[in-house]
């Protein structure tokens, strides 16, 4: 199973919500993206689903871990530009399904934002590359945020508790998916290299261990070999639906 081709992007984008497991999925993939969208006046909000409590290489007490880790994920978010930085509770790192709930917190989240465009993690998994974009975290928060938005946020009947409490019904416009088979919707995001390398180091529990710079580059100019795009480009890509 793979998707369709993408669509192309929508133009006039005034509000972004990029939806994602844990602290860093949202930089290793798509900090140069995002970059790019701050500068082009688009108003962006980060969503993370858990802390990150699983994460980490090395022996900090376990309890540290989600404080650490939201810590770095507002750093990250503030190199490219990001201020809105919201973290549900009640979900456990390595243990997320679609569940109703996880679809009612990202609907209220929707609704709260009203964004035009969403940005998630596949929920379709690669088979040639089951570790990263495939951890079942990722796969389960993209279909989760796949239903919120369609049918959950643009249904007044779904979840009514959230109308009860001011919230009513939104319609995504577009979904971007980070991670997933054959993306061909290719950023260059050349000029934002330095802001994604930054992101990148925020995540010192996750990233101390890498080359950061190297490991950025190294990827994205495979990304962008492989679309064509001229020698020393550096791109990232993801597969973009219309949801009207």
């Amino acid at each position: 199973m793979s998707f369709p081709a993408s669509a192309p992007a929508l133009v006039s984008i005034h509000r972004a919500l990029a939806v994602f497991a844990h602290p860093d999925d949202v930089d290793f993939g798509c900090a140069g993206t995002i970059a790019g969208w701050v500068d082009e006046g688009t108003e962006v909000a980060y969503l993370i689903v858990t802390r990150g409590d699983a994460g980490g290489f090395d022996d900090m007490p376990r309890a540290e871990v989600p404080r650490l880790r939201e810590e770095e994920q507002r750093a990250a978010a503030a190199a490219v530009g990001v201020r809105r930085v919201e973290f549900l509770d009640g979900y456990v790192d390595g243990a997320l399904a679609p569940t109703t709930a996880l679809r009612r917190d990202i609907t209220a989240a929707i609704r709260r934002f009203r964004p035009d465009r969403v940005l998630t993690s596949s929920p379709l998994r690669r088979w040639e590359q089951l570790a990263g974009p495939s951890h079942p975290d990722h796969l389960a928060v993209g279909e989760a945020t796949t239903c919120a938005i369609y049918p959950d946020a643009r249904n007044r009947f779904a979840h009514p508790e959230l109308l009860a409490s001011g919230l009513p019904p939104w319609v995504v416009r577009e979904v971007w998916y980070a991670g997933g088979p054959g993306p061909d919707h290719v950023v260059d995001v050349t000029d934002r290299y330095d802001r994604k390398v930054a992101a990148m180091r925020a995540h010192r529990s996750q990233t101390a261990h890498l080359d950061v710079e190297t490991w950025v580059r190294d990827r994205l100019t495979t990304v962008a070999d492989n679309a064509g795009l001229p020698p020393g480009r550096l791109a990232e890509a993801f597969t973009v639906l219309r949801t009207e």
